[in-house]
Formats: C-alpha cells, sequence, structure tokens
C-alpha cells in the first residue's frame, strides 16, 4: 500500500520496515531504555566477577547477541533477558528453542568474522525478573 514505508523483499519473503536508529527513539521508549540498562546490569556484573566485555549487541542476519565477554581463554556469548514480573514464566522461559538457535548462528558468525572458531566458548543467560536480583546462568545451552 502507498504510503506504509514497508519494503516487500521477495528474495527472503519478509516485510522490511523502516527501523529507528538510538538516536531517533522518543525518551519515552521505556522497553528499549529498559533493555539498555538491562544490559548494562549485566555487563557490570559479570565483570565484577571477573569477565572482560569485548563486545556489545553483535548483530547479524538471523541473529542478535548481547554481550560478548572473556573468562580467560573462554569466549563468553551472553544472552540478557528481562521481565516486569515472571508471569508467564519469566525470562528464562523467554529462551526458547527457537531463540538459543538465532544467538547460535550469531555466535558462529561472531567466531568466523574474527576468525577464532577454534576458540572454546559458552553460551551464558543473565535473567531478570522484575524487582529481584539478576540471575546469571552460565553454561545455559550449548551449540549442537
Amino acid at each position: 500500500p502507498s504510503g506504509v514505508g514497508t519494503t516487500y523483499n521477495a528474495t527472503v519473503s519478509c516485510v522490511m520496515a523502516e527501523l529507528k536508529t538510538p538516536g531517533s527513539m522518543s525518551k519515552h521508549d521505556t522497553t528499549s531504555e529498559r533493555g539498555r540498562r538491562a544490559e548494562e546490569a549485566a555487563a557490570q556484573h559479570l565483570e565484577r566477577h571477573g569477565l572482560r566485555v569485548i563486545a556489545r549487541n553483535h548483530r547479524c542476519r538471523g541473529g542478535e547477541i548481547d554481550l560478548v565477554c572473556r573468562d580467560g581463554s573462554t569466549l563468553v556469548f551472553v544472552e540478557v533477558r528481562q521481565r516486569s514480573n515472571r508471569g508467564f514464566g519469566g525470562a528464562a522461559a523467554s529462551i526458547t528453542a527457537e531463540k538459543q538457535r538465532r544467538i547460535i548462528l550469531a555466535a558462529q558468525h561472531y567466531l568466523a568474522a574474527q576468525r577464532q572458531t577454534e576458540t572454546p566458548c559458552r553460551f551464558d543467560c543473565v535473567l531478570i525478573d522484575g524487582e529481584t536480583p539478576l540471575e546469571w546462568l552460565r553454561d545455559a545451552f550449548h551449540a549442537c
């Protein structure tokens, strides 16, 4: 339809909408602001526990990694999930098998781009449910 601002891409059979850049987001965009604060809290927590954050928000077609950290010689791909409460299973339940697949895809992309395909790695999750303290799940899932 005319004036809608979407484009149909037949190659990937999806409709792509124009995305807002961080500088163009409204001050009232509380979801993205909460997400940014959750990622920052997770990064600080992990750094206090000896990990070094080396990348944030690595994106590729089909996936995204919130934080990439170093824990000694191991690369750690971290998914940060924040929910306002534990209804519907909370933050942990939102990391579905499909979400894990997309994180693994993004991790494979990151490793290939960095030419680190033989580097030991693991997948951690940082969960934030409402006002409860954050929970760090080391080695939360595995790439098959």
